[in-house]
């Protein structure tokens, strides 16, 4: 007969953290949230860790470039989404790479014969306010002029006016070779005072853009995520379809690590495509696998040399599996037993494999609540959806504006190689849905205050790290009555609108 848990399985609403005692010394901005990524033996360092136990999920609605360029600059890691053309996600990868090195690819241009109402609709789905005129209108043409929001701004000029009429021409550029250096045009940016530095090649074509924000930003984001060659980190989507092709272009555009993006990742495919990766490349590219909801899972991919797990089936915001098959598991038991077979097989084997907790974050504080239950690090989606760096439209609903997000296995995404049914076969019935969620500004501001509660709440628990609330965390469930009690009540809010 069928297998019967004695327990109901619960979410991480359920649950509340006791205070433990905590010293004097025990205060936020002493908090080190670094983390590891991937696994490493007793006694070694990871070969990859994180400076804050966030990534971002492999969505299309969520993980581009602009967002993992943004994530990295915090310190956590954005997994580039796979289900679009292995060139344009190795493009993607690419530019996050170049990103940090100082040398920008442009992907804002125009040609002189455009108007300002391109120059307007290009900075508004960008964000970016300084475009290259080139020739043809793309990133490596002739460099003709630049266009910036000074060149328009306080002007009256008519919306069809072209871009030739008003952008700075050319002969009146600073500009300098593509064999320039970083520092040599860091040291020609402030000589000359100026913002953006062109190089171009013998030909006169755009090779790159150098910012002078670039520069600024290293020194006001210390805690940022970046390799040996101080370049942005960034992982990458991968599916057990077309991993043969993926993977390689994958490498070569750089990325740090990969992920198996999978509804279920207890599967023989799994194995299949990790040990392709150990035959071909050996233990040097890490790769997580997933996701499970159990021991036996958790053992599966260990045992396949998976080098992180992720945790959570049908726990997403956008996630209708447990609605559309009946499978899946609370989160939070999924997470407490996962990790508790994580610990017994980093005790038998002196490997420790992190595990992410993916899924069913809806507040802030189920961040801490997660890490305190084993999880190394959360992957999120519908939290980063909400930011000016995720790739979707911002929308105006009655008043207020949204953001558009949606499922990987909804039929907008039309990801079904992340379904893993053998052959050419498709699924026949969404896992996910299309929806909108409330827009929130900027992911640094978001994620610094996030984190300021997390760091908050681990002082209150008297731990410093990670590893430590692990080891002190007191976790209580809570009655569905104390869970009304713990918001507010029995009062009239006031509407200070």
């Amino acid at each position: 007969m069928a297998f019967y848990y004695d327990e109901p399985s619960r979410t991480f609403s359920e649950y509340l953290l006791i205070p433990g005692y905590s010293s004097s010394k025990c205060v936020p901005s002493e908090v080190d949230l670094k983390t590891p990524l991937v696994r490493f033996k007793r006694g070694e360092e990871p070969g990859i860790s994180i400076n804050i136990p966030m990534v971002s999920a492999i969505m299309q609605s969520v993980s581009d470039d602009r967002l993992a360029v943004a994530l990295a600059e915090e310190g956590g890691m954005s997994f580039i989404y796979g289900s679009q053309p292995v060139e344009e996600q190795a493009e993607m990868v690419k530019k996050v790479k170049r990103y940090r090195a100082g040398f920008v690819v442009s992907d804002s241009n125009v040609s002189p014969e455009m108007t300002l109402e391109d120059v307007l609709r290009l900075t508004e789905k960008t964000g970016h306010s300084t475009i290259a005129v080139t020739e043809d209108g793309g990133p490596n043409g002739k460099l003709l002029g630049i266009v910036t929001n000074k060149d328009y701004r306080l002007s009256r000029m008519s919306p069809d006016t072209r871009v030739k009429e008003f952008m700075t021409k050319f002969d009146d550029l600073v500009y300098a070779e593509e064999e320039t250096s970083l520092k040599e045009a860091n040291d020609i940016i402030w000589e000359h005072k100026i913002n953006c530095l062109p190089l171009v090649n013998k030909n006169r074509e755009l090779a790159y853009l150098v910012f002078r924000k670039d520069y600024d930003t290293h020194k006001k984001n210390e805690n940022e995520l970046i390799d040996n060659a101080k370049r942005y980190m960034v992982g990458a989507g991968i599916n057990t379809r077309d991993y043969e092709m993926r993977v390689p272009a994958l490498l070569e555009a750089g990325a740090d690590a990969l992920c198996i993006d999978s509804s279920e990742g207890f599967s023989e495919w799994q194995k299949i495509t990790i040990d392709y990766i150990r035959k071909h490349y050996g233990e040097r590219v890490k790769v997580g696998a997933g996701n499970v909801v159990d021991e036996e899972g958790f053992r599966f991919l260990a045992d396949a040399g998976a080098d992180f797990v992720k945790v959570g089936i049908g726990g997403g915001a956008i996630c209708i599996t447990r609605e559309q098959k009946g499978i899946g598991r609370g989160q939070a038991t999924a997470l407490i037993e996962v990790a508790k077979a994580r610990d017994a097989y980093y005790e038998e084997t002196g490997v420790y494999i992190p595990i992410c907790s993916d899924g069913g974050i809806v507040h802030d504080y189920h961040i801490t609540l997660a890490l305190a239950m084993g999880a190394d690090f959360v992957m999120l989606g519908r939290y980063f959806a909400r930011f000016d760096e995720s790739p979707t439209k911002r929308v105006n609903i009655n008043g207020s504006y949204m953001k558009e997000y949606w499922g990987e296995g909804s039929a907008r995404a039309r990801n079904w190689q992340r379904y893993d049914m053998g052959g050419e076969q498709k699924l026949s019935f969404e896992e996910g849905v299309d929806s909108l969620v409330p827009y929130a500004g900027s992911l640094k501001d978001n994620v610094n205050l996030t984190l300021s509660k997390v760091r908050s709440t681990m002082c209150n628990c008297g731990a410093l790290t990670i590893p430590e609330l692990q080891k002190k965390a007191k976790i209580t469930l809570v009655s569905s009555t104390s869970i009304v009690e713990g918001g507010a009540h029995d009062v009239t809010l006031r509407n200070h609108r």
